[in-house]
């Protein structure tokens, strides 16, 4: 019988990632420590390629969700395209191995140097936020006698239902042109010898566990595209964002099938290509957060806290919007379960890895998995209490492969004089 791909226990109850221990990586690497399956960012990526079936679409990975260079090029070599929310995620694509005509530019903060060196690229679309960006677009395309494709990112005033901090469609974010002032700049664009309107884009937000939010959005920028269309502008395709959630606890959401099912039912009468630039649907459960047991000790009469060697400057997620991860241990106990607060060694009270969790009896030493930690975990990681980002490690085919290594005090203070 074939393995399953990811993470699973095998009949010895040990956890494992394709086959292999985590507790042999563990041993070998160190803690902390992120390990990806790439069978599983595989599987992840083709569900969504082959949902699509014959109908036209570009799938540009989101690689603000996980940038690590391996990942990006695992991506490439299944046939996806990059979204780049910075020159500097502009220049890892390329150094992937994407080229620029496979490669949009989002961000609400685009610096003029950062334009400057898109317009010069020749990129698919710069998703430019506002009319102001544009006519900057516009004047450093006209300065070095370039045509710059761009795409109008437009906000559409819909709540996505995630949470506030990871939601953008709303007129109160500050995200996009809203709807009304969109369609009457898109209308300039046919005029502007500089620019090429190539398609218009839409995202309403991130971690979206309901299709009717997507399809709404969806709708909407086919409405905008039509009316684009019957004044003479061709349009390439259109840009439905990413946004597609996950399941961090275990309910269930849209699959891969539902929600391509969504799009195309919503653009198809128009015949336009579909760009979707899922990030976290890839790459978020392909992973986890492998961490130590170094401290427990009493939280109240009926739990313990459990202090782990990673926190929130190896996953920020729990501390900047309460987010939930699955916690289990590598090799569990067959003592009696307790309630445990795990939270991390990082000196700020918001450091809680996951509350209330009722897990087999702990011992200082075990290894804990925190799992769906692939998207906005590494990439999120930071240097607080001078702590170095954690190794990360890529499975494949029976066997494991460093693809970062651990960081030392020296990396961080090879940039200080």
């Amino acid at each position: 019988m074939p393995q399953p791909a990811g993470f699973y226990r095998r009949a010895e109850k040990a956890l494992v990632c394709d086959g292999v221990r985590l507790a042999d990586i563990a041993a070998a690497e160190g803690t902390p420590l992120y390990v990806y399956s790439a069978a599983l960012l595989r599987e992840r990526y083709r569900a969504i390629d082959s949902a699509f079936g014959e109908y036209p679409h570009a799938i540009h990975y989101a690689l603000k969700a996980n940038s690590t260079l391996a990942i990006a090029r695992l991506v490439r070599d299944l046939g996806g395209a990059a979204d780049a929310n910075s020159f500097w995620e502009i220049e890892l694509a390329r150094k992937a191995g994407f080229t620029p005509s496979a490669i949009v530019f989002t961000g609400v903060g685009k610096s003029a140097d950062e334009l400057g060196c898109a317009v010069s690229l020749g990129l698919k679309a710069i998703n430019v936020e506002s009319a102001g960006e544009l006519a900057r677009v516009e004047a450093l395309a006209e300065r070095t006698n370039i045509v710059a494709r761009v795409a109008v990112r437009v906000n559409p005033d819909i709540d996505s239902g995630s949470h506030p901090h990871i939601s953008t469609g709303l007129k109160i974010n500050k995200f996009g042109v809203p709807l009304d002032d969109a369609r009457e700049l898109l209308m300039t664009i046919a005029g502007r010898r500089a620019l090429k309107l190539v398609a218009v884009h839409v995202h309403v937000g991130s971690q979206i566990t309901t299709l009717e939010p997507l399809r709404h959005a969806a709708a909407i920028a086919v409405r905008i595209s039509e009316e684009i269309r019957s004044a003479g502008v061709r349009l390439e395709y259109v840009d439905l964002g990413g946004g597609l959630g996950i399941s961090y606890d275990g309910r269930d959401v849209p699959s891969a099938e539902e929600y391509v099912a969504a799009l195309v039912g919503e653009v198809r009468a128009s015949g336009l290509p579909i760009v979707v630039e899922p990030g976290r649907a890839i790459a978020g459960p392909a992973a986890v957060l492998v961490a130590r047991v170094i401290d427990i000790k009493p939280r109240d009469a009926s739990s313990d806290f459990v202090v782990i060697d990673a926190g929130m400057t190896e996953l920020m997620r729990p501390a900047l919007y309460g987010a939930f991860h699955r916690i289990d241990p590598v090799e569990p106990s067959e003592a009696a379960g307790r309630e445990y607060e795990i939270v991390g060694p990082v000196c700020e009270s918001s450091d809680v890895v996951g509350r209330d969790r009722h897990l087999p009896a702990l011992e200082v030493g075990d290894l804990m998995a925190i799992r769906d930690a692939g998207a906005y975990g590494s990439a999120m990681a930071s240097n607080y209490n001078r702590r170095p980002l954690p190794a990360e490690v890529l499975v494949e085919d029976g066997k494991w492969r460093t693809i970062r290594r651990r960081q030392t005090l020296d990396d961080m203070l090879s940039l200080e004089q």
